[in-house]
């Protein structure tokens, strides 16, 4: 039975230990770098979206709407 309180007293001071490392612990990783990741990621998707806008736009729906118009326009002989 002494053992087995020896083992438990054991465990909880390093469990005690482990908590008291974590909670001392300074570095900003889940704060300040995932920000950062999450601003960057949101700046690049709305330029990526910004150049489809453009090239659907600007090129692809004129050309699709000649093409399509030029079908239907068949005069036959």
């Amino acid at each position: 039975m002494k053992k087995f309180f020896k083992n438990l007293k054991k465990k909880a001071d390093n469990a005690a230990i482990a908590a008291k490392i974590a909670i001392d612990n300074k570095r900003a990783e889940g704060y300040v770098d995932t920000g950062i990741k999450i601003i960057i990621a949101v700046v690049i998707g709305s330029l990526i979206l910004a150049g489809l806008y453009t090239l659907f736009n600007g090129t692809v729906i004129p050309q699709m709407q000649s093409k399509v118009g030029g079908m239907f326009s068949y005069s036959g002989s």
